[in-house]
């Protein structure tokens, strides 16, 4: 089946695709690399996945980290590794060409297949890329490339390691105000102790506040997929082309594929999901296209959201 020119259009800005949009601090938002006073080995936020990750040698360690390349005041479009540059659909590439040359802020953890990113962009609290490094792979349409089976299987289980990553994250920002978390919040705190024998409570199931997808039409070159918490609270959440592309079926969950060959989702232009109705991802609501109605009152449902 053919694909029209609707099919290829952009969830994201020009700005943001040539890097030139206007992005949050990293240190303010998203999981980071953790290191120890002696700093002579490191993890993730998260012990848990960094047991299960290849991510660094104590050599590479105790290495000096090359330095990134300094931002120009205007853009942050200026660094550049091999030839390529953050100003156009290939800069996701600076990443799984030489992950080491980005701070933790930037680059969560890597090992010879992928490279895991917190998004320039981030569209919600915690909005992390998931980056397949394979040569045969990484330029092709996910369309193309999960037809590939074994291929899918690996990013389909590094997708549920990140997703569980993401999750521990969320618990760990937002479990103090969550109703859910009360009891775990309070055995770590220590104003309640466990018994002989009992376990920490699970607390809230942050897992299921995670979406893990790719856009039907990917709007950089390189393969990625998109682990992120549901709630859409974010300055660079900025219009309705931003929302849609992670509240309709636009966005294409891993767990999906390989999509039947009459798949509407392989046609988003024709089926029209970035130009649908914005409707509030938790209550329902239909905005029409009033996008600023929308997020104001997205403020409102993340606070009630946090305290689930």
């Amino acid at each position: 089946m053919p694909t029209t020119d609707s099919d290829n259009e952009d969830a994201i800005t020009k700005e943001e695709i040539a890097g030139e949009a206007s992005a949050p601090p990293p240190t303010k938002a998203g999981l980071t690399k953790t290191t120890t006073k002696s700093n002579a080995c490191m993890s993730l936020c998260f012990p848990v996945l960094a047991m299960n990750t290849k991510i660094f040698s104590v050599t590479e360690l105790m290495r000096p980290k090359p330095k990134v390349p300094a931002q120009s005041k205007t853009s942050s479009s200026k660094a550049s590794t091999a030839g390529h540059s953050f100003k156009n659909r290939a800069g996701l590439g600076l990443y799984t060409h030489d992950p080491a040359a980005f701070p933790s802020s930037r680059v969560i953890y890597y090992d010879n297949d992928f490279v895991v990113i917190n998004d320039l962009y981030p569209k919600s609290a915690v909005h992390t890329l998931l980056l397949p490094r394979s040569p045969t792979h990484s330029q092709q349409h996910p369309f193309e490339a999960f037809e590939d089976a074994e291929f899918l299987a690996k990013v389909q289980a590094e997708a549920t390691k990140l997703r569980k990553l993401v999750a521990k994250e969320l618990q760990r920002q937002f479990g103090k105000y969550s109703a859910a978390d009360k009891l775990r919040e309070a055995v770590l705190s220590g104003q309640v102790e466990l018994q002989d024998g009992e376990d920490l409570p699970a607390g809230r199931d942050w897992e299921r506040e995670v979406k893990v997808g790719i856009h039907a039409h990917p709007s950089m070159s390189d393969l990625h997929v998109h682990v992120i918490s549901r709630d859409m609270s974010s300055d660079c959440m900025r219009h309705r082309k931003h929302y849609n592309s992670f509240n309709t079926p636009f966005l294409v969950d891993v767990a999906d594929f390989p999509l039947a060959e009459d798949d509407p989702r392989r046609h988003p232009g024709r089926a029209g999901y970035l130009n649908s109705d914005l409707v509030c991802w938790r209550c329902g609501q239909n905005f029409g296209n009033k996008f600023k109605q929308l997020k104001d009152h997205l403020a409102e449902e993340f606070e009630q959201w946090k305290r689930e």
